[in-house]
């Protein structure tokens, strides 16, 4: 095993959300990727193992506790780390259940990377949905923004995204571990993402990541890509690129963009700097 520490979304080396990039000749067992992932700690370590060439991969993620059919983040730490390795150009990833691409490219120095998201779908939250993830944060209808509507949203994985009135309620995100994962697990979902609009291109946003047994995380690119699809698919100005700004409220900020086109359900590109984590 070849195992790398990374920080993807980092900003001016600072920052980010960690992930382990383990590379393999041959896929491991689940029960022995599992393992790893809870020795790692991170929210997310992805395996990777070559498909004939350099630039086709086989991916997978795990959480310190379950499988997760795709992560942004982990994304864009394995693109680093094959930047650093094979060099700049263009990546082809298969998932579970989809393909997608990672293209790394270096800028003033800098290696950038940038995913293409599986697909895109999203829905209103039913009454039972909404009420259930109102409770579970302690929020009320009053709290919520009426920008776009509290929404699940998916782009290989699915979320719950609740858009909040006021910067201050987003800093005072509080729930249970134990109950959140529990209510993940019933309704299916990774992450709960809880959004402020600044405007019409800037947001500030906090995951809570209980299915993966961690409380929060400080950048969470698979949301970033559901949300901008639910931003498309209820009409928002978006004029083609939003700035997500996550993990602020933890100590660790870290920087989202993400670019899409007009196409309902088409994919989303997501963009971000990462940084090589020192033990």
């Amino acid at each position: 095993m070849e195992l790398h520490k990374i920080s993807a979304f980092s900003i001016d080396g600072q920052g980010g959300n960690p992930a382990g990039v383990a590379i393999f000749d041959t896929m491991p067992e689940a029960d022995d990727m599992q393992k790893i992932a809870a020795d790692v700690g991170y929210s997310e370590t992805v395996f990777l193992v070559r498909q004939g060439n350099d630039n086709a991969w086989r991916v997978r993620y795990f959480s310190p506790e379950s499988e997760v059919p795709f992560c942004g983040h982990a994304t864009i730490a394995l693109g680093y780390v094959l930047g650093q390795k094979i060099g700049e150009g263009h990546y082809e990833i298969t998932l579970n259940d989809a393909q997608i691409s990672v293209g790394v490219h270096e800028v003033d120095g800098e290696l950038h990377i940038a995913l293409q998201s599986p697909p895109t779908t999203s829905r209103a939250l039913d009454n039972n949905e909404l009420s259930g993830v109102l409770e579970l944060f302690s929020l009320t209808k009053a709290d919520l923004a009426d920008h776009f509507l509290a929404s699940y949203a998916n782009a290989g994985a699915g979320h719950f995204i609740l858009p909040l009135k006021s910067r201050k309620k987003l800093n005072e995100m509080t729930y249970d571990l134990h109950k959140g994962k529990s209510f993940m697990e019933k309704y299916d979902i990774v992450t709960i993402m809880q959004v402020f609009s600044e405007d019409e291109q800037n947001f500030h946003s906090r995951n809570a990541f209980a299915s993966g047994g961690v409380w929060e995380d400080p950048a969470t690119g698979a949301a970033s890509a559901a949300f901008a699809g639910l931003l498309r698919d209820q009409n928002w100005p978006h004029m083609g690129r939003i700035y997500i700004t996550q993990g602020e409220d933890m100590g660790m900020k870290s920087f989202i963009t993400v670019d899409l086109n007009n196409e309902m359900g088409s994919s989303v590109r997501v963009s971000g700097s990462a940084r090589q984590i020192v033990d």
